[in-house]
């Protein structure tokens, strides 16, 4: 049996995976058994961690709807995970009618739920693809229909990179993808850190799913900068950054950076 082009057979439901974990924690149903037991075993070590995925949500919407406000008309979500409402094209709507999204995640059970994402008139796309390979993320096809590299690009990389290891070369990966965009794109990225308490057993949830969990210092996430032009405030705690209204109790807490950055000409 096929679903939106895939067997159900290469859907793993074997492991958690993180996308299946995020949902979990946000409140959604799209998990199986082995990803809510793994969502509880978070919470169990890291108990701000669903306050954390909500506040990490909240600046992913806050940093669309800057984006968008100056004039970006495009979107690369690479990392999407499942559909949770108001999506990025939503968010992107409340601010211009003519944006368009390509979505991008390597987990088959979020293509079996594209139809929340894709729009009728082809201005939002969804391709399977893996971050460690940018170059197939640029050259896909379902992506270049969506996407015109020639203009200014908002690259979402939410919740994401800390999956990827030092082996997997993250700045060389990043880096690849930056310089295929162009001038006055912006890069929107947050990442898991362990520096407002220690994490270790958070991220060892992650060591029997589909991708480890890796926490970065400040200083290293804010490397993956490296080429853009950060905006105020910089690489601050997702709550912190430019919040439209007060952040939620235990805000401190939350391990859990983010920032939006322009690629100048």
């Amino acid at each position: 049996m096929r679903e939106n082009g895939f067997r159900a057979e290469e859907i793993d439901t074997s492991k958690p995976h993180p996308a299946r974990i995020y949902d979990y924690l946000l409140g959604g149903k799209d998990n199986y058994e082995v990803d809510r037991e793994a969502g509880e075993r978070l919470v169990a070590v890291a108990p701000e961690a669903r306050i954390g995925v909500r506040a990490n949500r909240a600046f992913l919407r806050r940093a669309v709807r800057h984006v968008v406000g100056t004039g970006v008309r495009q979107i690369l979500d690479i990392g999407t995970g499942l559909p949770t409402s108001p999506n990025v094209h939503e968010t992107a709507l409340e601010v211009a009618p003519d944006i368009r999204v390509a979505y991008v995640d390597n987990d088959p059970i979020v293509n079996t739920h594209a139809g929340a994402l894709l729009s009728a008139d082809g201005t939002t796309g969804i391709a399977l693809a893996d971050l460690r390979d940018p170059r197939a993320i640029l050259d896909d096809p379902d992506v270049r229909r969506v996407i015109d590299f020639d203009e200014p690009v908002a690259l979402l990389l939410v919740a994401v990179v800390h999956f990827l290891t030092e082996a997997d070369k993250p700045e060389e990966i990043i880096g690849t993808l930056r310089d295929a965009l162009a001038p006055g794109s912006h890069l929107i990225l947050s990442h898991a850190t362990g520096d407002f308490a220690e994490r270790g057993d958070a991220a060892a949830v992650y060591a029997k799913a589909t991708a480890t969990m890796n926490l970065r210092t400040r200083t290293e996430i804010e490397r993956f900068f490296d080429g853009f032009e950060l905006i105020e405030p910089g690489v601050a705690q997702v709550p912190f950054w430019r919040p439209d209204a007060t952040p939620p109790p235990r805000s401190e807490e939350i391990g859990f950076y983010g920032g939006v950055a322009r690629k100048l000409g």
